[in-house]
């Protein structure tokens, strides 16, 4: 089997293609993430932080590039992202769903990202709350059983290029059983992204049922942790750059902060 691999940076990918409008796709997308978004909110209380509501929208969607960020917190959830950044007229849109869990349990946290450039590419994950090369029982109770849909993936689906990044830093995000790819954008992958996006979001609200109680007295130790790997991961991301771009350093600096909670105005569930 040949596996094919893209190794651009985003702004490479958007630069060395062809502008092509993708409002189609963007607005499919949209109302996936939603779902997505729904089916979470289902299950647990959330609030909209304050701090992002002027955020609501942003840019101006009839005449260039335009976003959107909500970010929301609760009595289990520390962090909700639902947004999006770009130009779909103009071939590039980035979306983010992003649930990272409060230190009461030590269930992973969920990432899904999808971007057209206007190629397509997606990412999902379950991001773990521990090192899971030491933590053994860990890595069986949640990744383990992964592995053959991982490598199952890579053999069903051919178009879907494997996405590696020239950041170290963000290769060492990922867990072993992410999706990352690049991928042309026919009816048949778009149909294939959103079937692995329902699956792994099942698959985590399934975990979330099951339970992993946190003992009081780590929590506050899972808290730090978290909170550093959420901030690394924002103000790493090399995609920022298209941001500053489009909206110049002062309001990316703000949009990244609110991807990783550096304005909340709601406490933290660990408090």
């Amino acid at each position: 089997m040949t596996v094919s691999e893209t190794l651009q940076h985003v702004e490479q990918m958007v630069d060395e293609n062809p502008r092509a409008d993708v409002t189609e796709t963007f607005t499919e997308w949209r109302a996936l993430l939603t779902e997505l978004r729904d089916r979470v909110t289902a299950r647990f209380a959330v609030e909209r932080d304050a701090s992002t509501v002027d955020l609501e929208t942003y840019g101006d969607a009839g005449s260039g590039p335009a976003g959107s960020l909500a970010a929301y917190s609760g009595p289990e959830v520390d962090w909700m992202v639902h947004s999006w950044i770009g130009d779909p007229r103009t071939g590039f849109v980035n979306l983010h769903l992003t649930v990272w869990l409060g230190p009461s349990s030590r269930v992973p946290h969920l990432g899904i990202a999808m971007l057209l450039w206007p190629e397509g590419w997606f990412y999902v994950d379950t991001i773990p709350r521990v090192d899971l090369v030491a933590d053994g029982d860990y890595f069986d109770r949640y990744y383990d059983g992964q592995d053959a849909p991982w490598l199952d993936f890579k053999v069903e689906h051919p178009d879907f290029a494997w996405f590696t990044s020239r950041t170290g830093f963000i290769r060492t995000s990922l867990s072993p059983v992410a999706h990352c790819y690049s991928f042309p954008p026919t009816r048949a992958n778009l149909d294939s992204v959103a079937a692995a996006l329902r699956e792994r979001v099942d698959l985590w609200l399934s975990w979330v049922e099951r339970g992993d109680p946190v003992p009081e007295t780590e929590r506050a130790a899972l808290a730090d942790r978290d909170l550093a790997i959420r901030r690394n991961i924002a103000e790493r991301d090399p995609a920022n750059v298209m941001g500053e771009r489009m909206f110049g350093a002062e309001l990316t600096g703000r949009l990244v902060r609110a991807l990783w909670g550096g304005d909340r105005v709601s406490p933290r569930p660990s408090a």
